[in-house]
């Protein structure tokens, strides 16, 4: 067992969002390993009269970000391996940048792991300017070959590792009828474009009466998204808000269809939920996406904010018990040869260098 302690940097769970999950389950998974892997959140949390000052949002930054990097300066030094989730844009100067910086100063093994589908938009905007935190870095990994090809543009090398997703905490459920039951599980602001499953959902209601759609996940389009609810009469629709993380399998087992539509996107952490707990992908081929999602092999795929098409692919898989049944079987096998954390341990363990 290795004696190189690494320590993984990254938003905490308090902030739902795929980052924060991996972040989570990579830690736990190590620790459970006999790793010695450390966990800095970027987004620390205060307690009493701070912590509702922390709810505004510039405040926030302003009070978090001192003390977030005066935590690096103080527990940096004991680690030799650090693990930098990053985003795009402003977040990537506020959280990996000053990591990467000071990690470099100590002499740290300093891995970037990028997730943004706005990657492309943000490197050509930004990279003369972001280009001496890439010089600080021995390794940018990223989840999918999509992101790869967009930093191979720029001339940054890069190593896939993909996305791992809880076998466990997602079991399998075989479905013996597929029923009018959709999920929807991002967080509910425009790129993920739930406004467009809206609309598709007023097509499916008009063939299934009784179809439900559960909305999983709270941002800021949530008011506009009820409101456009209600204009397109759509009945049995449930904004379930944001919801903690242990309870999410729940939903996934009592849905039978998952719906879709983003628009900018690299490889979602939802779709991967979903392959494991047996419920077929219907989605929008935006950014990464068809590099998970085979058509018609493990998915079904439509061309972006097409919600007639997103609707037909979904009534489909509904009239066509069988072809649900395959895709979701080899959506499974997938998760397993590609996504389990069997297979995606020893690919964080090489690049950590504590194999």
């Amino acid at each position: 067992m290795s004696k190189k302690r690494a320590c993984i940097i990254a938003s905490s769970l308090r902030i739902m969002g795929g980052q924060a999950v991996q972040a989570d389950d990579i830690l736990k998974r190590f620790k459970q390993d006999g790793f010695a892997v450390g966990f800095l959140p970027v987004n620390p949390q205060f307690s009493g009269l701070l912590s509702r000052f922390q709810q505004i949002k510039y405040v926030r930054t302003l009070l978090t970000w001192p003390v977030y990097v005066a935590s690096l300066l103080i527990k940096v030094p004991h680690y030799d391996v650090l693990h930098l989730f990053s985003a795009s844009y402003l977040s990537f100067l506020l959280a990996p940048a000053p990591a990467a910086i000071i990690g470099k100063l100590f002499g740290k093994r300093i891995v970037l792991n990028y997730h943004s589908g706005e990657a492309e938009d943000h490197l050509r905007r930004s990279l003369t300017a972001i280009q001496w935190v890439f010089a600080c870095v021995d390794c940018v990994v990223v989840p999918s070959e999509y992101l790869q090809q967009v930093f191979g543009k720029f001339g940054i090398k890069t190593t896939v590792i993909p996305n791992v997703v809880d076998l466990e905490a997602f079991p399998f459920k075989e479905r013996a009828i597929f029923y009018p039951r959709f999920l929807v599980a991002r967080t509910l602001e425009p790129l993920y474009n739930v406004g467009c499953v809206l609309r598709a959902f007023r097509v499916i209601q008009d063939r299934f009466p009784d179809a439900s759609l559960t909305i999983v996940g709270n941002g800021s389009e949530e008011l506009a998204l009820k409101e456009l609810a209600v204009v397109l009469g759509l009945e049995n629709v449930r904004f379930a808000g944001r919801v903690e993380r242990e309870l999410i399998p729940s939903y996934y087992a009592e849905h039978d269809i998952m719906l879709n539509a983003s628009n900018i996107d690299n490889m979602p952490l939802s779709i991967l939920e979903a392959f494991v707990s047996g419920v077929p992908v219907v989605s929008t081929m935006a950014g990464g996406i068809p590099y998970l999602v085979k058509d018609r092999e493990t998915g079904m795929l439509v061309h972006l904010d097409d919600h007639e098409s997103l609707a037909a692919r979904a009534i489909e898989l509904l009239e066509n018990q069988h072809l649900s049944r395959n895709i979701v079987q080899q959506a499974y096998n997938e998760c397993l040869k590609k996504y389990s954390w069997s297979v995606i341990r020893d690919q964080w363990s090489e690049v950590y260098g504590i194999k």
